[in-house]
């Protein structure tokens, strides 16, 4: 009989498990197939016009698309690195240089991890913002609109013997 703080980290552990497991097909994606997805997942989440460039020498960018917010758009220049390692603050900073004075903002989503320096370089005061996607938000952001992932509710049916045999007891009734 399992214990109720095992039961705890049953579901933990199976996070990290579907979340790895979709790394790893992330992984072996090639380089165009991954910004094709990241390019989906834009749109999914409210980018329109979002088109992928898809030529070498662009300069880090990987695609442009226009987020509405309210009133306001904002065209947006993203990058996407299908990276196992870190991704460094010359990454961002090179990133940075390609799209100043050409788009609005920048984003950056990546397989794998973004270093403390890197974050600290997105946020830079005195540069436009950049903002980042981690393999694990990129992860999410997937589960949450649904693009190659399915979120399964199980029921799960537990009998209480204890609450079936109290109504043969003399006092019940």
């Amino acid at each position: 009989m399992t214990s109720r703080s095992e039961n705890r980290l049953k579901p933990a552990s199976a996070e990290a498990d579907w979340r790895a497991e979709l790394l790893g097909v992330l992984a072996l994606m090639p380089s165009d197939g991954f910004e094709r997805l990241c390019q989906h997942l834009l749109r999914e989440a409210g980018f329109t016009k979002v088109e992928v460039t898809g030529r070498s020498g662009d300069g880090g960018i990987d695609g442009a698309g226009v987020l509405r917010v309210n009133l306001l758009s904002f065209r947006v220049f993203f990058q996407c690195k299908r990276w196992k390692g870190s991704v460094g603050p010359g990454v961002v900073r090179d990133f940075r240089g390609a799209m100043v004075g050409r788009a609005d903002k920048g984003l950056i989503l990546t397989t794998g991890v973004f270093t403390a320096e890197a974050r600290r370089e997105a946020t830079r005061d005195g540069a436009p913002l950049i903002d980042l996607v981690d393999g694990e938000a990129l992860c999410d952001l997937l589960k949450l609109h649904v693009i190659g992932v399915q979120v399964r509710n199980v029921e799960e049916v537990v009998v209480d013997p204890a609450a079936v045999v109290a109504f043969s007891l003399p006092a019940y009734g």
